[in-house]
């Protein structure tokens, strides 16, 4: 029914950590579609999770990709790593984990230039991006291979920018939205709630619209598209499926939220995601011990990797978007095929 042939106007969310190749697999089979998350891999990464998920799905399917300007190591970033990495020593050895820290220049990224050739050499069709836009040379390489490209933008500005470089379709992501702000300035929070952005970016482009943010019955999906979405893009209300990677302790965590305790969190990743704030955002967030993204990231995401290994939620991330009532441990097909 459009540029990215699906039954349903339907996107199933690429959440690092939690999207799985399988819940991609049921997400076509509700006749939505599924996308990948490939966040900052490196290219063999990037070609593993590919090749692993087409191995269980014959149907296309959406890759999602960071897109960002990795800040250079200077010597006042390399002596505040050091610091956050102390920090993250001594909690590691409270908590009694046994904890790997990687020096700066490991914990440096690959640039998502990797991320694009593997998806021209594993063929993939359709390419979301989020935290900035991509390089001309890059849009014009991709659109020769009719790859249809889908940015992120989260206010007018950043729309204009999508819009001037001809990208295909632009994924709206609303206030509401759960995980990472798909913001091109880490540091800037647009404070426009998710449907009136929708409405002015309408106005601005004729453009297929994905929107983003709070998406959760069909009631919801309805009224996104009657203000002007092509598309709804779903992530929160798949966090507790079946298919999902997160553990039954984070599950059973996400059924018990109460409304203030979703918030803008940094302190994980050096950039705001929406989650849930515990233990480690009371010691760490707005305190001098947050690096840029993606530094921060990286260094934390071994400490976090072990605090889910022994189910210890209050010391790792747990993304989650304002509308959180009632989240389904059934499959993502069945989750998706209730809101058609």
């Amino acid at each position: 029914m459009n540029q990215i042939n699906i039954n349903h106007p339907i996107i199933q969310a690429p959440m690092l950590g939690v999207t799985t190749p399988e819940m991609v697999n049921a997400a076509n089979a509700a006749g939505c579609l599924g996308s990948l998350p490939l966040g900052d891999y490196n290219y063999k990464q990037s070609v593993e999770l590919i090749q692993k998920c087409k191995e269980i799905t014959s149907q296309n399917f959406a890759v999602n990709i960071f897109i960002y300007d990795i800040p250079e190591i200077t010597e006042d970033l390399k002596i505040k790593y050091d610091k956050v990495k102390s920090r993250l020593q001594d909690l590691s050895a409270d908590l009694g984990f046994n904890t790997n820290f990687p020096d700066i220049n490991a914990a440096r990224p690959a640039h998502y230039h990797e991320r694009i050739q593997a998806v021209l050499d594993e063929n993939i069709k359709i390419l979301s991006f989020t935290f900035g836009n991509l390089d001309d040379h890059s849009i014009e390489t991709l659109k020769n291979q009719n790859v249809t490209l889908i940015g992120t933008c989260t206010n007018e500005a950043e729309a204009n920018i999508l819009i001037e470089k001809d990208i295909d379709m632009i994924c709206v992501q609303g206030i509401e939205a759960g995980g990472h702000r798909g913001s091109f300035q880490p540091d800037k929070i647009s404070k426009i709630g998710g449907f009136s952005l929708l409405q002015n970016i309408r106005k601005l482009s004729d453009k297929p619209l994905i929107y983003a943010g709070g998406i959760n019955d069909k009631n919801s999906v309805l009224a996104a598209k009657t203000i002007g979405a092509d598309f709804v893009q779903m992530g929160t209300a798949l966090l507790c499926s079946k298919e999902s990677a997160l553990t039954p302790i984070q599950k059973q965590r996400l059924q018990q939220i109460e409304e203030n305790e979703i918030i803008l969190i940094k302190s994980f990743s050096g950039r705001y995601a929406r989650g849930l704030k515990n233990k480690f955002t009371e010691i760490f967030e707005n305190s001098d011990f947050v690096l840029p993204f993606p530094y921060q990231n990286q260094l934390t995401h071994h400490f976090r990797q072990i605090a889910k290994e022994q189910n210890y939620n209050d010391f790792l991330n747990l993304w989650c978007g304002q509308s959180y009532k009632n989240l389904s441990f059934n499959s993502t097909s069945e989750i998706l095929s209730q809101m058609i």
